[in-house]
């Protein structure tokens, strides 16, 4: 590697671990999702192909990405998972990153297009989207569009109507919210519903889980709904960001769909649990990558205050000569 003030890219392999981990901890939009622990859980199903920029002999920016047949992708595993970005990451060096980047991807790798899915911007530690500005510079193409529904917790609106009478039917009915440490009861009443409401299942397996929140438990906790016969009736798991609180699971039972333990529930979480961070993030409510809109699912979020927020994914289709 050479020490001039120069862009290089290198591919990621374990010995870059620690510094890939050290980086993500004080970039301005690295979540605990992009520590190598979190995005390697599932790593038979994806061909890593994860990338470190240095300037110089400084690493400026990091690509957690996998490669399929046809593209680069970063990361259809995750969340998201975008450039992850250094304070010292200019627009005009960003520029020069694409630039380089997608002669890379043309050079090296032989696919047909960058597939690119960036940090919202809720999830920023400082402001962070001059990827967005190369991705426009670059002619990328949005093809993904989720909605996600989140509250800014130092202002939250008003529940609605419906909401309110749920929430308070839930106090009448002796509902109390607490964390629960143990995930087996929640984990089943949350394979029953998506089995039975969606014909799915969750996207990760309870060993899956437990292993996660073994890695990460101050960032993967999960909050309960009980009765009075302290018979759990629902439940939320949270992944827990810098700035945001966001609901990666819920789930309830009959019971708890009857006397609004959900609402008692987010209640907690909005106005006690997690009044200290920016925002709290009921998650995406959309099929078929933001073509169908889930009403009924959407409507809900809304009527807890929540308001639209998008998680989106770009193209860049590569330039390829006729003898490529």
């Amino acid at each position: 590697m050479t020490t001039d003030k120069k862009l290089n890219i290198v591919r990621y392999t374990k010995e870059y671990k620690n510094q890939w981990d050290s980086f993500v901890a004080n970039s301005r939009n690295g979540t605990f999702l992009l520590m190598r622990d979190y995005m390697e859980y599932h790593r038979e199903r994806f061909n890593d192909h994860s990338l470190l920029f240095f300037y110089g002999k400084k690493i400026i920016a990091l690509l957690p990405a996998h490669i399929t047949d046809d593209a680069l992708c970063s990361h259809c595993g995750l969340t998201y998972g975008g450039l992850i970005l250094s304070e010292s990451a200019t627009a005009a060096l960003l520029l020069e990153l694409f630039k380089q980047l997608l002669a890379y991807i043309k050079e090296q790798l032989k696919v047909t297009r960058l597939l690119y899915r960036p940090t919202p911007h809720i999830y920023h530690k400082y402001p962070c989207e001059e990827d967005l500005y190369a991705l426009f510079r670059n002619n990328a193409t949005l093809t993904e569009r989720k909605i996600s529904s989140a509250i800014l917790l130092r202002e939250p609106l008003p529940l609605s109507q419906l909401r309110r009478r749920k929430k308070n039917l839930a106090q009448a009915s002796g509902i109390t919210v607490a964390e629960e440490k143990s995930l087996d009861t929640f984990w089943q009443i949350l394979s029953d519903n998506l089995r039975e409401r969606h014909n799915t299942k969750p996207v990760h397996t309870i060993e899956e889980i437990k292993y996660l929140q073994n890695l990460f438990p101050d960032n993967i906790k999960l909050f309960t709904a009980t009765d009075k016969n302290d018979t759990t009736v629902g439940g939320a798991l949270l992944y827990i960001t810098h700035r945001v609180a966001h609901v990666q699971y819920i789930a309830s039972t009959a019971e708890g769909r009857e006397c609004g333990a959900l609402d008692a529930l987010f209640n907690t979480l909005i106005h006690d649990t997690f009044a200290h961070k920016e925002y709290f993030d009921f998650g995406v409510s959309v099929e078929q990558g933001g073509h169908f809109l889930n009403n009924g699912l959407i409507f809900q979020k809304e009527g807890l205050g929540g308001r639209g927020i998008c998680y989106d994914t770009y193209s860049v289709e590569l330039k390829r000569d006729s003898n490529d």
